[in-house]
């Protein structure tokens, strides 16, 4: 029920039609009930606060006042013409000003009526005064319920305002969408989890998203669909971690030789900190089954991830297979290369930098070696993954993101 209705093109959306519905489709890609459901708000208008004259400056965001008119005039002529309305309340007097369809507000804006203005309040003349105000009369009612908000904010474009589609105008279409999408919404999470993590429902979260009663029904909205949108990527990373490792067979390292021992005992220049050496535990656990491993190492700089990156591609050595280090710019894999040759020092490793400038003559000797396997690891760029170049035996690939 709910997929039939969410997927119903956005045309059929009363007040949309076929023009709208092509604009909407051309500047927003939204193409159907789904699509607008869930193009969210980027901010909120707080309308909670009811502000007085005396408290206004030109630094506000827009605010709402409650005022009586007391006059209305037109001011100046021709491209100077404009409506402006003197307003009060018990703090002080400002004024409202319209440069367009004067004629039709001077007939609604009348002097001893009381309205509920919101708008932005700049400062002209030493006089406080906000233009195009939007206006509603104010009676004890209005102010309980249709004001007291948070204000969505759309996203939108000079194209869909010729078609009345501002941010006012896609509140509306939201409004229209909700009574109909609303009662079909089923609930996606296993209810044991919206129970431990206190997790409102999916209606709700997703009616509080556009039309938020207060803050702590927006937050409330905004934590349940973060998490429900990180709980479906986590999902599926775990379904793609298993299909993987049944997909994809690892390389099994059976042993810890001559190449790691060697270097742990004699060209360690420092104690492996306890955070290290639990990540090679692990890292050796990995490489002892026949699954492959796919492991983040992360930690600050200076930290000590290459002597771990070294010594797990030492294991693969020690097992008859090559490795690579890959790095995003050349300066950085040449950085890797200086401080991997410093480690090592002289002895039987053989390492190679393979970066775009590497000269085409090195370049051949360096591919050469890489596929009789006399080259044991291999730093460079992206150029590791050119068609030229050809493993002899590649083991162990580290991939460093900066």
């Amino acid at each position: 029920m709910e997929n039939q209705i969410l997927i119903t093109p956005i045309e059929y959306l009363k007040g949309v039609g076929l023009q709208r519905a092509d604009v909407l489709r051309k500047e927003l890609g939204i193409s159907t009930y789904n699509d607008l459901l869930q193009y969210y708000p980027f901010r909120y208008i707080d309308r909670t606060k009811f502000y007085k004259i005396r408290e206004l400056n030109g630094d506000l965001p827009s605010i709402q006042l409650i005022g009586r008119i007391v006059s209305v005039e037109i001011a100046g002529a021709k491209h100077t013409k404009r409506l402006v309305a003197e307003v009060k309340d018990e703090t002080g007097v400002m004024e409202l000003v319209w440069f367009q369809a004067i004629r039709w507000i001077e007939k609604i804006i009348k002097p001893g009526a009381v309205f509920i203005i919101f708008g932005k309040p700049t400062i002209f003349n030493n006089k406080v005064s906000i233009s195009h105000p939007e206006m509603e009369l104010y009676n004890s009612k209005a102010k309980k319920t249709g004001n007291l908000t948070l204000q969505p904010v759309y996203g939108s474009t000079e194209k869909l305002k010729l078609f009345s589609l501002d941010s006012k105008g896609i509140q509306h279409l939201q409004e229209t969408l909700m009574g109909i999408v609303l009662p079909a919404i089923t609930e996606t999470l296993p209810g044991y989890l919206i129970t431990s993590h206190n997790l409102n429902s999916r209606p709700e979260s997703l009616l509080n998203i556009h039309f938020p009663s207060d803050n702590s029904s927006l937050k409330a909205a905004l934590f349940r669909l973060k998490f429900e949108e990180l709980f479906f990527i986590q999902l599926k990373l775990l379904r793609n971690k298993l299909l993987r490792t049944q997909k994809f067979k690892g390389i099994v390292f059976e042993k810890v030789g001559e190449f790691f021992n060697k270097f742990y005992s004699e060209k360690l220049p420092f104690e492996l900190t306890n955070a290290q050496k639990r990540v090679l535990k692990e890292i050796r656990q990995d490489t002892q089954r026949s699954v492959q491993m796919n492991r983040l190492l992360q930690g600050d700089v200076g930290s000590g991830k290459t002597v771990v990156a070294l010594m797990s591609m030492l294991l693969a050595i020690d097992n008859g297979y090559q490795a690579c280090i890959m790095a995003p710019t050349e300066i950085l894999a040449q950085q890797h290369y200086k401080s991997i040759v410093q480690l090592l020092g002289d002895g039987p490793v053989n390492v190679a930098l393979l970066t775009g400038s590497v000269k085409k003559k090195d370049r051949k000797i360096l591919h050469e070696q890489l596929e009789t396997g006399e080259l044991h690891i291999l730093i460079g760029t992206h150029a590791l993954i050119e068609d030229a170049v050809k493993f002899h035996n590649l083991g162990l690939v580290i991939i460093d993101e900066p």
